[in-house]
């Protein structure tokens, strides 16, 4: 198989098959059942592995790949089903920190064209399966499988977990999975499965009672991770990884009453060398000190607070690059913009992505210092050219922002 075979796979894939991540709510299939035949076709990998599953509107991704290198550095084998990739499709399926084999990936897009012609697969649906039956191959120890959207109607929801996990609950995606907290809290809630322990961790204690109440009704044992007292820290900063941090030691404590043997320093160490064990980036992450770069992929209102207070908290001029999709609500965003800063407004490269001419008239009455772009690249390029050492460069509002500017500058950084 060739670099260019490859490319064109992953470009039919993309192609035929529809996407959220592209195409938005128009290509989201909720549902089991599609997923049930699909996984049935290629023999329910899903049931050979012992899977996590973590859940949330905010930090699953983090929590996620803490988790997995906790279990890393324990010395197992772990697979981790993360979304969406920042860069090449491989990141989605890792294993011990290690993207996706290509040669997998193209042989199984092969595999796909077999499939009955009455089992029309989504994107996601598909690169779940595919999740599914690498780790299967390559004998995982554990598979830690992030939800996509939502919880009870998403695909990885086939699966029956040793421990699931809901980080948080705010809002978005209202458009598909409901206008207030209540509805999405009820939606996510709907990972937890029969005796099998859920941990919460929101402090909201509307969230927290849904949450609750379900694994009453389930059986499922409830730990609120949200009690948890820790001096422990990671290498993925922010402030909201201290809520992150929770949820996994909450998760490393039930696995140990599972048998699953995981020592205080191996917790300590998983914690503080996620970026090495897993390769995770994305979530404050620093990618130059001179000057000062910093890119995160927090792009709903709850997340979005959480880093501008950070930057908030940094005595800087900013300059921050901002984007964003069409299902964004983006006037709640204006009321959120850091201080001290002027503002470089770019179109991510995706279908989805919104053009800052669509909405420049909130960039006016939020009555801000702003220039507008065709291309996250084009903005980092004047922000670099104005930014002294002494101030610095902010990257975010959508995680395809952030893609988009580490496809075109982490190689050459690197």
């Amino acid at each position: 198989m060739t670099n260019e075979q490859y490319q064109e796979a992953i470009d039919w894939l993309f192609v035929q098959m529809p996407n959220y991540q592209i195409d938005g709510q128009q290509a989201y299939k909720p549902g089991l059942d599609n997923i049930t035949k699909l996984c049935a076709f290629f023999g329910n990998p899903q049931d050979k592995i012992k899977c996590i599953h973590i859940g949330g509107t905010n930090g699953k991704g983090s929590s996620s790949n803490m988790l997995a290198s906790v279990l890393q550095e324990t010395g197992y084998k772990i697979g981790l089903y993360n979304s969406p990739h920042l860069i090449d499709f491989t990141e989605r399926i890792k294993v011990n920190g290690k993207n996706c084999n290509k040669e997998f990936v193209f042989d199984f897009i092969q595999k796909l064209k077999t499939i009955p012609e009455d089992i029309r697969p989504s994107f996601f649906e598909f690169t779940t399966i595919m999740a599914f039956e690498y780790f299967y191959q390559q004998q995982v120890d554990f598979a830690i499988i992030e939800v996509g959207l939502g919880g009870r109607l998403d695909s990885t929801n086939i699966i029956k977990p040793l421990i699931s996990a809901i980080t948080n609950v705010q809002l978005d995606h209202q458009n598909i999975l409901g206008d207030t907290i209540e509805e999405i809290a009820t939606e996510k809630a709907g990972i937890i499965k029969s005796n099998i322990p859920i941990i919460s961790g929101d402090d909201n204690e509307v969230v927290k009672n849904i949450i609750r109440e379900k694994a009453i009704k389930e059986n499922a044992p409830f730990i609120d991770s949200t009690y948890i007292d820790t001096s422990l820290s990671s290498d993925l900063k922010g402030n909201y990884q201290q809520k992150n941090i929770r949820v996994v030691l909450a998760a490393v404590e039930e696995l140990r009453k599972l048998k699953v043997p995981i020592s205080d320093k191996d917790l300590e160490n998983g914690l503080l060398h996620v970026h090495q064990n897993t390769g995770f980036i994305g979530r404050w992450f620093e990618f130059s000190k001179n000057p000062l770069t910093i890119c995160d992929t927090g792009h709903n209102q709850a997340g979005l607070e959480y880093v501008f207070s950070q930057l908030n908290s940094i005595d800087r001029h900013k300059h921050v690059i901002l984007g964003f999709v069409n299902d964004k609500k983006i006037d709640d965003v204006m009321n959120l913009l850091p201080e001290n800063s002027e503002f470089y407004f770019a179109k991510p490269s995706v279908n989805r992505g919104r053009h800052p001419k669509d909405y420049e008239n909130l960039l006016q009455e939020a009555k801000i210092f702003y220039k507008i772009f065709d291309s996250v690249q084009e903005a980092y390029l004047a922000a670099k050219e104005r930014c002294t050492n002494e101030e610095m460069i902010f990257i975010g509002g959508s995680n395809f922002v952030v893609g988009d500017f580490l496809e075109k500058n982490l190689e050459i950084s690197e």
